[in-house]
């Protein structure tokens, strides 16, 4: 959640196998430098307010963004990024995308200042910039924020905030930030997943339980009017917004967790939007044809679709077993099967998401080919026998692995079963276990409670932060606090330096040669296994919908719904 160079891994196959592709992210730039995938000359007039039906694929578990419970992707694409101010936006200059500040939160660009020992940061506020209530965003909002973040407890992700040293709030207007050391994804901080807090509303509260089931106030053009649980969750526009007011009346997510039903309904019209992972039928139905649908698709994908090993727990707490399991799966077969028609036939080769390619050494897990002989010479030397149920047992146990993975998503569905019968051929039992998204991602994998997951990681900065889910020190524990991404519990000592250099360094070449070093190490140690680059897919009904719509590669396709509109 992650500097990610600027070198851009695209999936240009993608964007040339379907003719129905309306304006494929990065193909045509407007002048702004963001994808036109409108034509000005044919626009329909847009009605005046409205409402706009989406169907949501996910249902977060909690709205306490920077709680371990807020781990859902769909929660931060539409509640989060629609309703907190954020210090740095993410645009698209050129071929690149690039941190832009925040014209509507600060009145100049922030620089960091490194010529002594503890570098500063300085943030000047708009004065016109106000939350929901009227009340100024102030420094002390910036104060409350990181200090919640460093120092709290349940954290997701303390990256960067750990390396504030203060925040001096003197100045409502001016917010001076203090590192203890140098930390290159500072235009990260303040921005990324959490934005910024108002502290006028939640100092001397509990942050949790007044955000955790959705909140009022908001410093964004939206605000949440109302959260269903089950059912949806409804946007309205923030009255005392003072940038480009919103077009719509109101944003209706409408929670529709099975992909295939949510593609259904997006056909017979029940909703406008949908941005569905790519499920086998519904990439069947898109290379058809979808009459009447504006379609996109991301090839600069933030995201990662991995086997992640919790690498604390049998069986998956040996080198050996954990590499064992990698040769024995047929990665390039199983990409082929689910996104052969998207032109995607290679498995992503490292845990970086596909657009931070030019940080990392894209080969690093190449060497894991299905290799039946490979496997055995693992597991026997590692001290385990073939039973004779054709299962490999060691010291009384098999190896039996329980996947879990989410529920209503027909892929993963797919993938688990064609992974559990090529492990079976060799020699490992796999069972599978499908979760709702709000508890696999809100509570059992920040637990530890799982032996290995099926899911993607999704990129919320330009950062290859991965420090954030494979440093030791970010293991949820009682030292930190119970905070922390690294669910997967690995422990490395030689690679934690390395990923810290590589969160820290402003020397891009040093930052380079230190990721594609613990590049190696993962690999070698089989921390996970990086499966599929997951491409997206934002589809919309173009008579109903007016607006610059794409799928932005950080904060999703919902992050200008402000100047969407309804056709009149």
């Amino acid at each position: 959640m992650t500097l990610r160079q600027r070198k851009w891994w695209r999936v240009l196959a993608v964007i040339t196998a379907l003719a129905l592709v309306a304006a494929a992210c990065g193909d045509d730039d407007d002048e702004e430098g963001q994808p036109d995938t409108t034509d000005e000359t044919s626009a329909p007039d847009v009605q005046d307010g409205g409402t706009l039906v989406i169907g949501a694929e996910q249902e977060p578990e909690c709205t306490d963004w920077i709680a371990s419970c807020s781990g859902s992707s769909w929660g931060y694409w539409m509640m989060n990024v629609t309703t907190l101010p954020r210090s740095f936006d993410i645009v698209k200059d050129g071929e690149d995308w690039v941190y832009e500040y925040n014209s509507d939160l600060l009145t100049g660009e922030p620089v960091l200042d490194d010529s002594t020992d503890k570098p500063t940061v300085t943030y000047e506020i708009n004065p016109e910039a106000v939350w929901s209530d009227g009340e100024p965003i102030t420094s002390t909002d910036f104060k409350y924020t990181w200090e919640q973040i460093a120092t709290g407890d349940d954290i997701y992700d303390t990256t960067g905030y750990a390396d504030v040293e203060s925040v001096d709030d003197s100045d409502p207007s001016v917010a001076v930030v203090t590192y203890s050391k140098v930390y290159a994804g500072w235009k990260g901080i303040f921005g990324g997943q959490y934005g910024i807090l108002p502290s006028h509303i939640l100092e001397g509260q509990d942050r949790s339980a007044m955000m955790a089931n959705g909140y009022e106030f908001s410093g964004g053009p939206w605000k949440i009017d109302r959260w269903e649980k089950g059912v949806q969750a409804v946007l309205v526009p923030n009255e005392n917004w003072w940038g480009e007011p919103p077009i719509l009346d109101e944003v209706v997510f409408q929670f529709i967790t099975d992909t295939s039903a949510e593609f259904q309904a997006f056909q017979s019209g029940q909703v406008s939007a949908i941005y569905p992972q790519p499920q086998p039928d519904t990439v069947a139905a898109i290379e058809q044809g979808v009459e009447g649908a504006g379609t996109d698709f991301t090839g600069e994908t933030g995201n990662l679709e991995a086997l992640w090993f919790n690498n604390s727990a049998f069986p998956f707490d040996t080198v050996a077993a954990r590499q064992a399991f990698s040769y024995a799966i047929d990665r390039p077969a199983l990409v082929e099967r689910l996104f052969g028609p998207l032109g995607v036939t290679e498995p992503s080769n490292a845990l970086n998401p596909p657009i931070f390619s030019g940080v990392s050494d894209v080969d690093a897990f190449s060497f894991y080919e299905q290799d039946v002989d490979k496997v055995a010479e693992l597991l026997e030397g590692d001290g385990w026998v073939k039973g004779d149920d054709g299962i490999y047992a060691k010291d009384g146990q098999k190896f039996a692995a329980t996947l879990k993975t989410t529920t209503g998503n027909a892929r993963r569905e797919l993938t688990a079963e064609v992974l559990q019968a090529q492990l079976e051929e060799v020699g490992i039992q796999l069972d599978i276990s499908l979760q709702e998204a709000g508890d696999l991602f809100g509570d059992q994998l920040p637990r530890g409670d799982f032996q290995v997951a099926l899911y993607a990681q999704v990129a919320t900065t330009l950062e290859p932060a991965l420090c954030a889910i494979l440093c030791s020190k970010n293991i949820p524990s009682e030292a930190n606090n119970q905070s922390g991404q690294n669910w997967q519990r690995v422990s490395i000592p030689e690679m934690d330096p390395l990923l810290e250099t590589v969160d820290g360094s402003l020397d891009q070449d040093e930052r380079v040669a230190a990721q594609k070093e613990a590049d190696g190490i993962m690999a070698e140690n089989a921390v996970a296994l990086p499966l599929d680059p997951l491409p997206n897919i934002l589809l919309w009904k173009e008579a109903e919908i007016v607006g610059d719509l794409f799928s932005h590669p950080i904060l999703g396709p919902f992050w200008n719904i402000h100047t969407w509109g309804l056709a009149a």
